[in-house]
């Protein structure tokens, strides 16, 4: 097992291994624990019971968070003519055609989205192996593949996130950071939630949500009561409205 330092062990000792916290007090734990001189982002793990090797089972979807991630997203566009111009004063970081594949395929990665149009892909179907393991790949399902480049910047800029099990069925996304206040930390982990629970493949079998974990960049996993889905934000409420 990895060696923690002192700070991270004496993080690790607050936290309950044998009890599944409240949403509130799970991002109350994350909230109050300083484990980082940077600001920290608050990430939610999902581990579902799905099959993921069955394509009916696989979860796959987008979702636009209530408070955004509080992240700065550069964007990248496959485009060219008009489409590469809206692209431009939508916002986007980086656009490009034939060009912009060869600087990927010489090792350029230095964006946390890439949108494409449609007639751009067979540029950009050659970059799977580079963009695919990254979670970068253009997807038609996920809105990044598209005509409509200006309206796709837009809402990547504004906190719009994929979502994906991975191999081993975990879906992994980032809620926020640590600066954020426990309402939008909250919000935002019942938006995320509500969606997991909405988008459940039809194909799925057996316990849907097995374990959910809340942790920070350098803090240590808290688990989250995953029968906990509805009523999330009322518990918050209930809580702070009590006179102290």
């Amino acid at each position: 097992m990895p060696k923690h330092g002192k700070r991270y062990r004496d993080l690790y000792s607050r936290v309950d291994r044998e009890r599944q916290y409240s949403p509130a007090e799970a991002v109350g734990l994350v909230k109050g624990m300083q484990s980082a001189k940077f600001t920290e982002t608050v990430e939610c793990h999902i581990r579902t019971g799905l099959n993921v090797r069955h394509a009916d089972q696989q979860l796959r979807g987008t979702l636009m968070l209530p408070n955004g991630t509080g992240k700065e997203v550069r964007i990248a566009v496959f485009a060219e003519g008009e489409k590469a111009k809206e692209a431009e004063e939508a916002g986007a970081d980086v656009i490009g055609s034939a060009d912009l594949a060869k600087r990927v395929e010489e090792g350029f990665t230095d964006f946390d989205v890439a949108i494409a149009t449609p007639d751009q892909m067979g540029n950009v179907g050659k970059l799977g192996r580079i963009l695919g393991p990254r979670g970068l790949m253009p997807n038609p399902k996920t809105g990044t593949v598209t005509m409509d480049v200006a309206k796709a910047v837009r809402e990547a800029k504004a906190g719009k996130l994929e979502y994906r099990t991975d191999k081993s069925a975990n879906v992994h996304v980032a809620i926020g950071k640590k600066s954020f206040d426990e309402k939008a930390l909250l919000e935002n982990y019942a938006a995320l939630v509500e969606e997991i629970v909405r988008a459940k493949p039809a194909a799925a079998k057996g316990r849907y949500v097995k374990q959910i974990t809340l942790t920070s960049t350098m803090g240590p996993g808290i688990r989250v009561d995953s029968q906990k889905t509805r009523g999330i934000l009322e518990e918050l409420e209930e809580t702070q409205a009590v006179p102290a």
